[in-house]
Parts: structure tokens; C-alpha cells; sequence
């Protein structure tokens, strides 16, 4: 069983709040969007949010997620990341993809997944040789996967293991898109 982590406890400060609830050009809400991508190509969901984000719980259970309430959030995106991880321990693999991200086709995703439930013991989707997210790791992971805190997620466990990634070439430019300010909510794309 592979599990997809949706972080979706950030505060969204350069945004101005409330990021994952803006509406893309579809109407859909940016954090819904990037949780049906992921959801469509994984075995189950749970979705890491701020206690206080109600409305997106609300939403992300609608769309299948087992919602995580992290209360540690502002600590950093690995101390979400760890929480996510915690709250499916008997996975198999996990897939850590961010809310922001609306834009990753889920073929994309999908092919992750398959290289992880195939012995990857990491797995992610390069651009002209540039790394993307999301990002697919074993089960081997996840002692290093709960213990990570900070701001840098999963960033230390992945330059100390690069030569273990299992990378793919591929045209989705998705895998860069993400939606941190007002400025790039303004020139998204739909897919």
C-alpha cells in the first residue's frame, strides 16, 4: 500500500493566507486540486493540516483524505512531514507531495508509485535532468522519515541518499509549479 502525504499545514505567509482555499481559473480550490491529482494515483490519503484550518479539513475529507492535524506545524515542513508519515505507519511507501503544487499530472504521480511498490528506494521526476516533486519513498525510510523536523523537509534525507533515487525523465512541468504568492495564483494554468 502506498500512501500519499498531502502537506498542507503551511501558513502561507507569502501568499497572504489562506493559500490552498484560492480558487484556480476551474473553481476549484489550489489545495483540492493537488489532492485529487495525488489521491487518483496512490492507495489511500492523509492529508497534514493546521488544527486550526477547519474549511480545508472539511474539504480534503470530502475528497477521501484522512486528515492529520498537526500541532507543531510552525516548526517546519519536515515536523509535518514526520506527522504525516507517523499517521500511516503500516504503509508500504509514501509519496510526499505539497498542497501548492495543483499542477502535477497524475500519471506523474502514478509513475512514482510504480517505482516505489517496484523496489525504488526513493523515486522522483526530473525535467531536463532538474528534480521535481513529488517525491516517493520505501518503507525502509520510515524511522528517518518520522524523525525529521525543521523547515527543510525531506531535503537532508535526500542529499544523503542521492545515489539511492530512482529518477525519471518527464515533460511535466507541473513538477516545478508551485503557487507560493498572490503574483503566481495570478498566472496559473489550469490542467
Amino acid at each position: 500500500m502506498i500512501t500519499g502525504i498531502l502537506l498542507a499545514a503551511g501558513a502561507g505567509t507569502r501568499f497572504g493566507g489562506d493559500k490552498l482555499l484560492a480558487t484556480l481559473r476551474c473553481g476549484t480550490p489550489i489545495g483540492v486540486k493537488a489532492a485529487r491529482n495525488l489521491l487518483s494515483a496512490v492507495d489511500n490519503g492523509i492529508a497534514v493540516v493546521r488544527p486550526s484550518d477547519q474549511r480545508l479539513a472539511k474539504l480534503l475529507k470530502r475528497e477521501g483524505f484522512q486528515v492529520a492535524y498537526c500541532p507543531n506545524a510552525d516548526t517546519g515542513m519536515g515536523t509535518s512531514l514526520a506527522f504525516g508519515v507517523n499517521a500511516a505507519q503500516d504503509s508500504h511507501g509514501w509519496l510526499i507531495a505539497l498542497a501548492d503544487m495543483p499542477f502535477i499530472q497524475p500519471d506523474t504521480i502514478r509513475h512514482i508509485a510504480n517505482l516505489i511498490r517496484a523496489g525504488a528506494p526513493i523515486a522522483a521526476p526530473c525535467h531536463q535532468s532538474v528534480r521535481g516533486h513529488p517525491v516517493g519513498f520505501a518503507r525502509e525510510f520510515l524511522n528517518d522519515l518520522t524523525q525529521l523536523s525543521g523547515d527543510r523537509g525531506a531535503h537532508p534525507l535526500l542529499t544523503a541518499n542521492a545515489e539511492r533515487i530512482e529518477s525519471f525523465d518527464c515533460e511535466d512541468l507541473g513538477i516545478f509549479a508551485d503557487i507560493d504568492t498572490r503574483s503566481d495564483h495570478a498566472m496559473a494554468y489550469d490542467v
